[in-house]
């Protein structure tokens, strides 16, 4: 599909999506603990988002997905399905939200750590963290999306660290996913131009060993191939004239200073 330039009241309601969509990970963070399940995570953030927010959850039933939320863990990637499986002293977990609120999609991810998790963990969550705002930190109109991949392999393989390329970010509106496909890895320079009006996601993978991934048999689970931990932040941002508006922006974050 083409890449879609948003109206002034597309924008609007793109803001309050992804507003919607942070606000789920706020009232989830003090669930997250040592003993939880995802599938208690998963049925808390259904019952928020839909009763409370008045939205639907995306990912329930998208192409046969069978949860309202994505819980990743440890060396899973991506698309991880809730399950039974207590959460346990030294996880990292990436908790992944998508909201519909009238018709428009807000899309974010966070990692959280519960207890203490291993100094290779810990890392590779910080790294993913800066990976992510580094990216972020050079959209604007005029630039082009090989910039954003450009300065995030840069800065994770600069740590040791490696960026899982088979999945992206993506252009969001009325749909799940739209063109552009936002890469986390290449060329400074390359690739369509950014216009005033884009609304994308920017959510790399980052892996504290290779970068090879592989999809478990639910189909739908992605995992480290050496089983090294992975982290992955997300957020939804608006192209401006003079730089880029973080959409899904959590109460409890600041953008960084450049």
């Amino acid at each position: 599909m083409p890449v879609t330039i948003k109206t002034a009241e597309e924008i609007e309601q793109m803001r309050i999506a992804c507003r919607k969509a942070a606000q789920v990970l706020e009232m989830i963070e003090p669930f997250i603990e040592a003993g939880a399940t995802t599938a208690q995570l998963d049925e808390r953030c259904h019952d928020y988002i839909t009763q409370t927010l008045g939205c639907t959850p995306a990912p329930l039933n998208y192409r046969g997905f069978p949860k309202s939320i994505c819980t990743s863990i440890n060396h899973q990637v991506c698309h991880g399905i809730p399950d039974d499986r207590p959460l346990k002293d030294g996880d990292i977990i990436n908790v992944d939200i998508t909201v519909i609120h009238e018709g428009f999609h807000g899309d974010t991810s966070r990692m959280f750590m519960i207890g203490t998790p291993s100094i290779q963990a810990r890392r590779v969550v910080d790294i993913a963290h800066e990976a992510l705002w580094r990216g972020i930190q050079v959209v604007r109109a005029g630039a082009h999306l090989g910039d954003i991949g450009h300065v995030i392999q840069r800065y994770a393989e600069a740590q040791r660290c490696s960026v899982v390329r088979e999945y992206c970010g993506h252009g969001i509106g009325r749909a799940f996913h739209e063109d552009p496909q936002v890469l986390h890895f290449g060329q400074a320079g390359s690739g369509l131009q950014l216009e005033s009006g884009m609304i994308f996601t920017i959510e790399p993978m980052i892996n504290a060993g290779k970068r090879h991934t592989k999809i478990l048999a639910d189909g739908w689970t992605v995992v480290t191939k050496d089983r090294s931990p992975s982290a992955q932040w997300e957020h939804t941002v608006l192209v401006t004239d003079s730089g880029c508006e973080v959409l899904t922006l959590r109460s409890d974050e600041q953008v960084p200073a450049a």
